[in-house]
């Protein structure tokens, strides 16, 4: 139990970290470019907390235990829209222009996304290891399809 628990450590570290993240940008100052650091870091912290839940789905460890990291995810698919305040465009943001010109359309697809992360949340709960492996697979594709519109491509390796 002791080697699970350490397993999941850097998990509930980066929910822990990703909530902060999104505190502090949601109490601070959200215009310009003030929100695009910590913006930016909630990014690669779901990222992280995401990518670090499929090794134990591809174990098949209990998924309950991912549930605070699938809330944290959560949490952050519902704070993301309002971490694209108006001039919040300027230099190193990776977001492209129809971010702030498509609000309706972004807020749809941000939408999406924490919808496939609250549905995460509940099959972890429930202890449904296929739920969560198809789920997880969903909020994967759900963030592709968001990246896809809204963010700049990544430059090729």
């Amino acid at each position: 139990m002791g080697n699970h628990l350490s397993k999941m450590k850097p998990l509930m570290l980066a929910g822990l970290a990703l909530g902060a993240t999104v505190l502090v940008a949601a109490g601070g100052d959200q215009s310009g470019d003030a929100v695009i650091p910590a913006r930016q870091a909630a990014f690669r912290m779901s990222g992280t907390l995401f990518g670090g839940m499929k090794p134990a789905i591809d174990r098949g460890d209990d998924v309950k235990t991912l549930v605070p990291a699938a809330k944290a995810l959560a949490g952050w698919a519902h704070t993301l829209p309002g971490l694209f305040t108006p001039g919040s465009d300027g230099a190193g943001t990776k977001a492209l222009p129809n971010v702030w010109s498509d609000k309706a359309g972004f807020a749809k697809a941000a939408s999406a996304y924490a919808d496939a992360a609250d549905k995460l949340v509940a099959l972890a709960a429930a202890g449904d290891q296929p739920g969560v492996a198809a789920q997880w697979a969903v909020v994967r594709q759900n963030c592709k399809a968001c990246h896809d519109v809204y963010h700049a491509p990544m430059p090729p390796h």
